[in-house]
């Protein structure tokens, strides 16, 4: 009786040391995958970004460049997207100061687009705050540069 109470002792424990590796297993599955931006050295609203982002959870690789022209042109940013920095996450481009929500959903529902932005630098997106916020537009855009409104933020 006393051998049978220690197999089932151990076979306890091997169970609980199985299911706890499983549990962590699934746990590094769920994390965010890594954002990498790419930024001018000296710009203060890029690194606020990066903060949202990293408070959002997300994991960042920033790299800075003296030309961020060349990498919107790499990665085919509309005219009329542009911002600040740029980002890529996962195949899609994320450029200026797109909020880490909209990043998640865009990861989450796939869409069949190049990427996101926020053109230009409004007040109120994550890394511009401050006074006289005002509601923006997070645009969708695809490969041939055409833009439509993915969501409405509003301070």
């Amino acid at each position: 009786m006393l051998d049978s109470r220690m197999s089932m002792r151990h076979r306890l424990r091997i169970l609980l040391l199985v299911l706890a590796f499983a549990g962590s297993a699934l746990v590094g599955a769920q994390r965010s995958p890594i954002v990498e931006v790419y930024k001018n050295p000296s710009c203060g609203c890029c690194v606020n970004w990066v903060k949202h982002l990293e408070s959002q959870g997300f994991a960042t690789r920033t790299t800075n460049v003296e030309n961020i022209g060349e990498v919107k042109q790499k990665y085919n940013v509309p005219r009329q997207a542009v911002s600040c920095h740029t980002a890529v996450v996962e195949g899609y481009v994320i450029e200026g100061h797109v909020p880490a929500a909209e990043i998640r959903r865009l990861l989450k529902e796939r869409p069949a687009v190049a990427g996101l932005a926020v053109p230009d630098m409004p007040i109120g997106s994550p890394g511009m705050e401050g006074a006289n916020a005002r509601p923006y537009n997070v645009l969708t855009f695809d490969k041939q540069g055409r833009t439509q409104v993915f969501s409405t933020q509003r301070p």
